[in-house]
């Protein structure tokens, strides 16, 4: 069932589905909650998030939230296309990262639930938003069933336009603590290596012999520290994912909870929170470096001056449509 629910001085749609349920609030279409059993069948919330409204406002890290219009990163903060160039807002030094301080993780969206099982979050970005072409409109439908929560996306702008929509949610499968025990398997033969601004350079490096092989189950203590992932303290890469079926395996064994995602996306950045500060989060827990994992499905960092890269345009009055689907189980 769905159900719509006071959070402060706002609301939070709730979808329930037997021993599961997620919650999603308006500002960023952020997904605040996400419950599913453990091995002795009590619910651990497997996300992060605020407990209130403001702090969905005021403190950055978009926890739960959609991003775009350009999710990661645009070298420059600028792109051409059809012969223009396209002015953006650096936020991040000399690059765009996550569309600019306007970013869709920093607007409210309109929810409303559908049938017993979804709740639709829908967003209009006109033209010039972020500095972006074309009115674009964004749908987002959160799906939770059976326990696997399907995260699908549609977009049609009536300009040619690029896009690169994401869910930037931190997923802790023990529900507090670090990550460092957390086994993750990701099908991924290789990566996009970056340089400055953590940029793709345009090549495609085999994940062989270094930090970013993750084919076979690797626990993430092991690698946390390793020196090539300095400079990001921790993990915050983009992957070149192989097609195959399930794209990523995380298994806990403090509560023997496992999530495996699928995705029809090219890649996925991952990112271990290495920026995250200390904050407060739900239920007065602090959140530092390595306290989530983020699996944010995508087109390729870049991939809008990178033309070697799979193309991020979407052409006017074309639908984007995206699916990723995250399901739980226990062992």
């Amino acid at each position: 069932m769905v159900e719509k629910r006071p959070f402060g001085d706002s609301f939070l749609c709730r979808i329930t589905d037997g021993p599961c349920w997620a919650e999603i609030v308006p500002q960023g279409a952020s997904l605040r909650s996400l419950a599913v059993p453990d091995r002795a069948g009590r619910p651990v919330d497997v996300v992060l998030g605020y407990d209130t409204p403001g702090e969905y406002r005021e403190r950055d890290a978009c926890f739960g939230a959609i991003v775009g219009r350009y999710a990661n990163r645009i070298s420059g903060a600028r792109f051409t296309l059809g012969g223009r160039t396209f002015p953006l807002e650096a936020n991040e030094g000399e690059n765009t990262l996550h569309g600019g301080s306007r970013g869709y993780q920093n607007r409210l969206w309109d929810l409303e639930p559908r049938g017993e099982r979804s709740v639709v979050c829908t967003l209009l970005s006109p033209d010039g938003d972020q500095g972006f072409p074309g009115n674009l409109r964004v749908t987002v439908t959160y799906t939770l069933r059976d326990g696997a929560l399907s995260i699908a996306y549609e977009a049609v702008s009536d300009a040619d336009t690029v896009l690169n929509l994401t869910n930037h949610a931190y997923f802790n499968l023990a529900g507090e603590g670090d990550v460092g025990d957390h086994v993750l398997t990701l099908a991924a033969c290789r990566y996009t290596p970056a340089g400055p601004g953590n940029i793709p350079t345009g090549e495609l490096l085999d994940v062989a012999g270094t930090a970013w092989d993750l084919r076979r189950p690797t626990p993430l203590g092991d690698r946390l520290a390793h020196p090539a992932l300095a400079a990001s303290r921790g993990y915050d890469q983009n992957l070149v994912l192989d097609g195959s079926s399930p794209a990523a395996v995380v298994f806990c064994p403090r509560t023997g909870i496992e999530m495996t995602m699928d995705t029809d996306r090219e890649g996925v950045q991952l990112y271990t929170a290495g920026w995250l500060d200390g904050r407060g989060g739900k239920g007065g827990r602090t959140y530092g470096p390595a306290a989530g994992l983020c699996l944010e499905t995508q087109h390729f960092p870049d991939a809008v001056n990178k033309p070697a890269f799979p193309s991020p345009v979407l052409r006017a009055g074309e639908t984007f449509r995206s699916e990723t689907v995250y399901r739980f189980a226990v062992r």
